[in-house]
């Protein structure tokens, strides 16, 4: 299928269900050498997964946040993450002048378990990120870490999402799996945790800690397409509780570094046959709602501290 082409099927898909566009809240920009290596990361991954990962928008920058533009993706993020300490304060920096240059991508920021954190996750709240990423896979890191505990507080009580890689797959790391997530939803209930892949393998626990606290949601990447499904497939069984949490599951799909076309997530999710209500939530409703309820808590909380006695 030829880019426009392409380009021109994801927009009638999201235009028959009514809506101005997608809002995708799991799409990867990063700094060049970062992603580099990332690129390498999953050309290597074969041998790991017993799958290939070819890198379908292997493209410049400017290409790639073109392409969104084309498919009439409205919202999306830069997904950052460090693996190791004294990476995400930098690559806070660089997200932050990323999104003050690309037009409507949601300013991205990042954590890690080490000193300072709750100083820079606190900086990037105060000016301006709307999501943060969180990847206990790559940073190989417990999140109930008492390092970590301040800046969770620090989310929570600003309702800012965080998009957290904590399922799993496509390899288990020392630290994934719905337990650790569970002991830190414990401590802050109140967390804003969107789980990333719908939480693959693990999907059934990751819904029911959705169903456990209000504040979870999930995101649909890769989940239900013929690539994941191969590897770590959706218990039909557990359709049900998709369509319950309808209000709390969000299009993702991990563009650009995705084995297959964009138009195969939309395609995916809509062969789940929840129907057209369920799709318009998904695609762009959930995602709009959840950023616009940020904004307000940002608001609400600047003018709260206004009005404190100084």
């Amino acid at each position: 299928m030829s880019g426009d082409d392409e380009a021109a099927r994801i927009r009638a898909f999201w235009g028959r269900l009514g809506l101005p566009g997608l809002v995708d809240v799991h799409t990867h920009f990063m700094p060049e050498r970062v992603l580099r290596k990332v690129w390498a990361y999953f050309d290597a991954v074969g041998p790991l997964t017993g799958t290939p990962w070819p890198i379908t928008y292997r493209e410049e920058e400017g290409r790639r946040v073109g392409l969104l533009r084309e498919f009439g993706v409205v919202r999306f993020t830069s997904m950052v993450y460090p693996h190791k300490a004294g990476m995400a304060e930098w690559l806070n920096g660089w997200a932050a002048g990323f999104a003050g240059r690309v037009e409507g991508c949601l300013r991205t920021a990042t954590l890690f378990p080490e000193e300072g954190v709750e100083r820079y996750v606190a900086e990037a709240v105060t000016t301006g990120a709307r999501v943060f990423k969180a990847h206990l896979q790559v940073g190989a890191y417990d999140p109930n870490d008492p390092l970590l505990d301040g800046a969770w507080g620090l989310l929570a009580e600003a309702g800012v999402p965080v998009v957290i890689h904590c399922g799993s797959g496509p390899v288990p790391g020392r630290h994934t799996g719905p337990e650790p997530v569970a002991r830190l939803l414990a401590r802050h209930p109140r967390l804003r945790l969107v789980v990333a892949h719908m939480g693959l393998p693990e999907y059934a626990d990751f819904l029911g800690l959705a169903e456990r606290y209000e504040e979870v949601r999930l995101d649909t990447t890769m989940a239900f397409t013929d690539f994941s499904e191969r590897m770590a497939p959706f218990p039909p069984g557990e359709r049900g509780r998709l369509l319950e949490l309808g209000d709390r599951v969000l299009l993702g799909s991990d563009f650009p570094n995705i084995p297959y076309g964009y138009l195969h997530q939309l395609r995916a999710l809509e062969r789940l046959g929840l129907g057209d209500d369920w799709l318009r939530a998904v695609c762009h409703d959930n995602g709009a709602r959840l950023f616009a309820e940020h904004s307000q808590e940002i608001h609400r909380q600047g003018k709260d501290s206004s009005q404190r006695p100084g």
